[in-house]
């Protein structure tokens, strides 16, 4: 076979080399490790730089927000090694019961929770705090998953869209809004439509339900002041830059002081209590100051890489239940930074959902990052994804073997 090879396939090599990479079972897992490790490790460095002085200003160490957000790291980054670890039927069989538990815990509001930003989202039981709304994502992909694979042959028919799946969502739903947590009902909301997209339910079903949710969303926004408010001065071309407009005032003013490479890490002036919410929800107007036009694409273009790496799990993996699940893990995760990076940029009124991986966080970083490992178990369980992994494994294992007999002979 050798000696039959010719130019033209010598010369063709290289390509197909490339092309073999790019096709590998393993790419998606790859993309998706390498994305997540990189905003995460972003969002650390962020989180240190953007919060020192507010903790300063409150009588705090500098480095208390940034101890509290590492924390939740070290929480959730084992948790996203043991779930990328788990088989795909595990996340089969936990579904109804993990959204039952959601809805349990999101219930909690009604009794013990906790006010925060006008958002009445979390629970609080001494010192320890959560945002229910957070697992409730994670949980509804899961859920909507399983409904969708079991009934993807009758989804043409709008009952069997509505039960359970639709009543199920509006069930997420209404207890977020319950908690005046609309720009987490946002992200929720998109969430369902890239689960039911991917499932395959019909187009005028889709845009039926999303002209609903607009329509909702529309209606809730106008019921309360603050949102009329932010809106309004959205759409307004003189707008009080001390008043409704400040914090996007301020956010544009840092994204505009960072140039092409910024100011320096750590040499931010909107810190200083200027901004509003500099390590959380605007914690993508202080990397672009400090970091520059530069940091902030390389930002969105991990974002873009992530999401490369899911869409090529919906489209290689063969089981529907994974193709629906991994579209809602993305679509949430993709969506809501789509919708951080448009608020700070100016592109959307500001509606108030954290950047993931970046922003500074407890339950949303522990959850984005168990979300992921979920994700990292399905590209795991692409067909020959596991074979090549544990291929590699062996491979590193021999070549430390090997490197360490050397050092003892050396």
């Amino acid at each position: 076979m050798a000696a039959g090879v010719g130019t033209h396939d010598v010369e063709a090599a290289p390509r197909r080399r490339g092309a073999g990479l790019w096709d590998s079972a393993v790419t998606s897992y790859y993309l998706i490790a390498g994305a997540t490790v990189l905003l995460l490790t972003i969002g650390l460095v962020m989180v240190l730089s953007s919060s020192s002085v507010d903790s300063l200003a409150r009588g705090e160490s500098a480095y208390a927000t940034f101890l509290n957000h590492a924390r939740f790291a070290v929480v959730g980054v084992p948790l996203a090694v043991l779930a990328s670890l788990l088989p795909v039927r595990f996340y089969r069989r936990v579904a109804w019961p993990a959204l039952g538990l959601a809805l349990v815990l999101q219930s909690l509001v009604f009794f013990i929770g906790h006010e925060v930003g006008g958002n009445k989202a979390w629970i609080r039981v001494g010192s320890f705090s959560a945002q229910p709304s957070e697992a409730a994502k994670l949980a509804l992909a899961i859920w909507l998953a399983a409904v969708m694979a079991t009934k993807r042959h009758l989804l043409h028919q709008w009952q069997h869209v509505v039960v359970p799946a639709a009543l199920g969502a509006g069930a997420v739903v209404g207890l977020v809004l319950y908690g005046h947590d609309l720009g987490t009902a946002i992200v929720v909301l998109v969430l369902v439509a890239g689960a039911l997209f991917v499932a395959g339910v019909p187009f005028r079903l889709l845009a039926g339900a999303g002209a609903l949710a607009v329509a909702g969303v529309i209606a809730l926004a106008a019921t309360n002041a603050n949102r009329v408010g932010r809106i309004t001065a959205f759409f307004s071309g003189d707008c009080d830059i001390q008043g409704a407009c400040y914090q996007p005032f301020r956010g544009a003013i840092a994204l505009a002081s960072g140039g092409w490479t910024g100011v320096g890490l750590g040499e931010s002036t909107e810190k200083w209590s200027y901004l509003p919410e500099a390590h959380n929800d605007f914690i993508f107007a202080i990397l672009g100051e400090e970091l520059g036009l530069l940091g902030t694409l390389l930002v969105v273009g991990l974002f873009g890489i992530l999401a490369v790496g899911v869409t090529r799990v919906v489209r290689r993996h063969t089981d529907p239940f994974v193709q629906v699940a991994a579209a809602g893990i993305g679509a949430w995760i993709l969506g809501q930074a789509v919708i951080n990076i448009g608020v700070v940029v100016g592109l959307l009124p500001v509606i108030g959902v954290p950047l993931p991986l970046v922003s500074a966080g407890g339950s949303a970083l522990v959850t984005t990052l168990l979300a992921l490992g979920v994700l990292l178990a399905f590209a795991r369980n692409e067909p020959g994804a596991a074979e090549a992994l544990s291929a590699r494994a062996v491979t590193v294992r021999r070549s430390l073997a090997v490197l360490s007999r050397r050092g003892a002979r050396g």
